[in-house]
């Protein structure tokens, strides 16, 4: 089974993905008969204190909740990472503990299978890449992908499947941040939906401001993207696309584990027939 690693700034997401037929995978997935599915799937922490061997033991432990065996279970390794440090020594982890499987790291001159457009191509993050080959192999094109993570970023695909670039702003977790030190009286607040969008107390005031005001960004730049591009088929993924997208009016899909679908697509275009 493919173990797939995508490392953000503030979470790291871990999936499984099944053998040629596995169907009856527990995620919203629009697949087709016969496409491998993803079969288990974890959210961490990120930390870049962790050792190689650290990572190894993680790992282990997870599969073994599962009444998996680490070596009897893991056919091949696709990785992206927006945090350097986390990347080496998940390289040195795999070059212990996974030396023998076929390994893709998703970083500037992988083969995607997807014309990149940007100016300069290397300064793509990865996971954006992912989320582009991911959300293209589900809806095709014109597509727009907005991953509610520690930044908000929106892709656009064309309808040829080309990534055309995007657009980058603080996420929810950046501007709770950034509210909370420079506004001594306010306090942090669990990310629910308010009674109102007219908050009657400062924490539905705070909850009515970071709910309906991403919802409303995610909105107003997806309105602008589709005078460009045309019609498109809007994906949310990311930590927080559950809590947001519900509330705004141009999601089509909610993806949760997007990055970890495009990561298995970008693996197979490098390791065809490598895996037992």
């Amino acid at each position: 089974m493919l173990l797939a690693i995508d490392v953000g700034n503030t979470e790291t997401v871990m999936g499984l993905f099944g053998e040629p037929g596995y169907v009856e995978a527990p995620t919203g997935f629009a697949r087709a008969q016969g496409e491998r599915g993803l079969a288990y799937h974890w959210r961490l922490s990120t930390s870049s204190e962790r050792t190689p061997d650290e990572h190894a033991m993680i790992i282990t432990q997870l599969l073994d909740l599962e009444g998996l065996d680490l070596r009897g279970t893991v056919s091949g390794l696709a990785i992206s990472s927006s945090v350097p440090g986390v990347t080496t020594q998940l390289r040195r982890m795999a070059s212990r503990w996974f030396a023998n499987l076929p390994m893709t790291v998703l970083a500037p001159g992988t083969k995607s299978g997807m014309p990149i457009l940007y100016d300069n191509p290397r300064e793509v993050g990865a996971d954006r890449i992912a989320n582009s080959v991911g959300a293209f192999d589900l809806f095709g094109g014109p597509t727009i992908v907005v991953d509610l993570g520690t930044a908000t970023t929106f892709d656009a695909i064309s309808a040829t499947g080309e990534y055309l670039g995007g657009a980058i702003s603080p996420g929810v977790a950046i501007s709770l941040e950034a509210l909370y030190t420079h506004a001594a009286a306010l306090r942090s607040v669990e990310l629910t939906e308010p009674r109102s969008v007219i908050g009657r107390s400062t924490v539905e005031s705070i909850q009515s401001g970071v709910l309906y005001g991403f919802a409303a960004q995610v909105d107003g730049l997806t309105e602008r993207f589709v005078e460009v591009l045309g019609p498109s088929t809007v994906v949310a993924t990311g930590g927080l696309a559950t809590l947001i997208a519900p509330h705004t009016k141009y999601v089509d899909h909610v993806e949760p584990w997007l990055t970890l679908h495009g990561l298995r697509i970008v693996h197979e275009r490098n390791h065809v027939g490598d895996e037992s």
